[in-house]
């Protein structure tokens, strides 16, 4: 194995070094989503709570197919996170991207306008805004690979021009796309379902590879 992907393992799922300042952290999104629930409570629409779960539950599965890798390579996943944090949940999750991730969706959200049929550059918003969230979380991505605190090992998934488009189209645009996918349909049943079905398929994976194969990652 990489000394990354080992140094992924020291302290992984270890709550002892669980720091003060994720409480804050717990608060604010716990903020957040009161504010959001009530408000879908009021007004029926609950689309902004269903684009945070929705990006979310898309992450939870990246980082569990991530872990497969590193489990059938016993090398390395595509990303791992041997850096400082407050909890490291999986080799290439913490508690903060945890966090991140849990309000990106929602921020999506409230960029976008009411209408319907509304278009920027000639291309619908909520397809721009897609692009340019995920362009954003590239250059994000790329400036914590570059100070060591996510490390990639694969040279296809790595700063060159065709890791980019990798990393955009697996590592984050698809993210945004399930949100598309979620609020845009017509009834609360078909939009609960499509999540229900995000979160099944990492929660089956993980109790396969932790409870069945007892697999670590």
């Amino acid at each position: 194995m990489t000394e990354a992907t080992l140094q992924a393992f020291n302290g992984l799922r270890d709550f002892s070094m669980v720091k003060w300042y994720i409480i804050p952290l717990l608060a604010i999104v716990f903020y957040i989503y009161a504010k959001e629930i009530r408000l879908a409570r009021l007004t029926g629409n609950w689309d902004a709570v269903f684009a945070g779960i929705t990006l979310f539950g898309i992450d939870f599965f990246n980082e569990s197919w991530n872990g497969w890798v590193l489990h059938f390579t016993q090398h390395s996943a595509f990303w791992t996170t041997p850096g400082d944090t407050a909890l490291r949940t999986m080799v290439g999750w913490n508690i903060e991207i945890m966090f991140m991730f849990m309000l990106a969706g929602i921020a999506y959200y409230y960029t976008l306008s009411e209408s319907t049929t509304e278009k920027i550059l000639g291309m619908p918003e909520k397809l721009f805004w897609a692009i340019g969230y995920s362009i954003f979380c590239v250059f994000v991505e790329c400036l914590l690979n570059y100070g060591g605190h996510l490390v990639w090992e694969y040279p296809w998934w790595y700063r060159s021009f065709g890791g980019i488009w990798l990393i955009f189209l697996i590592g984050y645009f698809h993210f945004f796309c399930g949100i598309i996918w979620v609020i845009t349909r017509k009834t609360m049943k078909a939009k609960i379902s499509i999540i229900a079905f995000i979160y099944s398929v990492p929660i089956i994976m993980n109790i396969l590879a932790f409870g069945v194969f007892g697999w670590n990652y």
